[in-house]
Formats: C-alpha cells, structure tokens, sequence
C-alpha cells in the first residue's frame, strides 16, 4: 500500500513538539530527555478540559500539531488511534474505588476509562463524524495502527489520522506493565501525492520484526523505544525529520509492517 505524508507531530521527554524536536531527530542536535508535560487541548472547552486525563491530552496534543500541518479540516478526517495501556490512572482510580467502602464511581472517571475516550474527545473538539477507530495491541501497537490506518487509506480513498499515545501506569498495575515517560505521536496519511512531503510504502511480512530497522538509529532514543509502546514510531519519526529515503519495520505480533519512506520531490519545502 502506498501513502502519502501531509502532517506529523510527536510530543515526549525532550520532544516537545515537531518544530523542537525536528533537529533532534535528524541527529542534528542532542537529545536530552526532559520530562515536558503535554499542554492543555486548548480545543476543548474549559469544562471539557478538566476532565481530560494525561493520555487524552497526549493523543489531542499531537492530533492537533499533525492536522494543523496537513492543512485539511479536521472534521473531515477519518481517524485511527492506537494505545497499548489507554488511561492506565483513570482504571486505577476505578479499581480504587471499588476496593473501598464507598463503591460509587464517578461517571466522568468512567466515561474516560473507556479505550476509546481520546478518539471520543476529539470528535467532539473538531464536530468530527467520520469514522474513528481505536485499538490496543500491547507492544505491537504502533505496528497494528499503522497498518490499519495505511490500509483505510488505500481502502476508502480518503485521508486518515493516526496517532498513538501511551502513558505510565500507577502502581500496582505499574508491577504488572511498566512503562516509562509520555509520548505520543500524530500523522495524516493521505493516498494523493499533492501537498505531501513524503510516501510511504506500507507492507505486512509474516516474518518477525528486525531490531536494527525496527529500533531507532540514535542510540540516545532507543531506551525510550523499548520502555514506551508508542514510542516504537520514532524510527519512522527519524526518517521523516532527515527527509532521506529509508527503510524500516515495526513488530506486528508474529509478524511485521515494512515500510519504505521517500521524501516526495515535487512537495513544497518541509519547513515542519
């Protein structure tokens, strides 16, 4: 299948944002993993916004960088969200609460434990009703997500949003699947060349994932990678932010999703 890039965002440790964190991905400059909180979806409404956990306001963050950039209305988009853990603090506050005496949830803390809140906020932030899809593969994550985004790209014709976003959890669950530091990522893929800066060439391979295209090229990001499941979309993120053809692979449970990246020459400089 065959895509092409209009948008991309990411938000993480030392990442904050793609204007930012551009030359860092390109090797042009050293990362420092600074913790940056995501900022408020300024989208939403104030009251809204108080109910967004930390994972909503990832998934929002980039979602708004990466059309923002493509330039196409928002409420026009097909979208796919992907997250291994969801809103791990929300759960937890659900369970804690069932666990005491008082067993009455909150419905806000109930309408957002729900895997599909972030796509939800987001539909109402834009007016949005095209179709959103969410899903969580556990480490393989980014990998499903790509491929269903690319593969309703080709399928329907239109332009997609993707994002996938993870968050730590607390403990205890944190004993059960860790998983360190915020990051999330956006990209609207589109099956016409016009206005995009790149093309993807997107493959399943009944074949496990290769670590050396699977992992980072920066040795500095690849702690990151392996301790965030959304994070395995920094190799794509490099290629993207050196503008230079490259070849790469994220892990699809027994399998993997290849894909090829080539800047698009005849797209208007990618300032980012």
């Amino acid at each position: 299948m065959r895509v092409h890039l209009r948008g991309v965002a990411v938000w993480g440790p030392g990442l904050p944002g793609w204007t930012a964190s551009r030359p860092i991905l390109a090797g042009a400059a050293p990362y420092a993993p600074d913790r940056t909180p995501p900022p408020a979806p300024a989208i939403l409404s104030p009251t809204e916004r108080r109910r967004t956990g930390i994972a909503v306001r990832l998934a929002l963050a980039v979602a708004q960088q990466a059309t923002g950039m493509a330039g196409l209305p928002p409420d026009t988009l097909r979208s796919v969200f992907g997250s291994a853990n969801g809103d791990g603090a929300v759960v937890h506050a659900i369970l804690e609460t069932l666990a005491g005496s008082e067993r009455a949830v909150s419905p806000t803390q109930f309408h957002n434990s729900v895997h599909n809140a972030a796509a939800g906020y987001w539909t109402i932030a834009t007016g949005s009703a095209a179709p959103a899809s969410c899903l969580g593969c556990h480490d393989a994550t980014f990998g499903a997500a790509l491929l269903t985004a690319a593969a309703e790209v080709a399928c329907e014709a239109a332009p997609v949003l993707l994002v996938v976003y993870d968050a730590p959890l607390p403990a205890p669950l944190a004993g059960k699947r860790w998983t360190e530091d915020e990051f999330a990522a956006a990209f609207v893929l589109s099956p016409e060349p016009a206005g995009a800066f790149a093309a993807l060439e997107v493959a399943f391979a009944a074949a496990p994932a290769t670590p050396e295209i699977e992992e980072p090229r920066q040795q500095a990001l690849r702690a990151l990678s392996r301790r965030n499941p959304a994070a395995r979309a920094l190799r794509l993120l490099e290629a993207i932010a050196r503008a230079a053809p490259d070849a790469m692979c994220a892990g699809l449970l027994d399998g993997r999703v290849d894909v090829t990246v080539t800047p698009c020459s005849t797209a208007p400089p990618f300032s980012g």
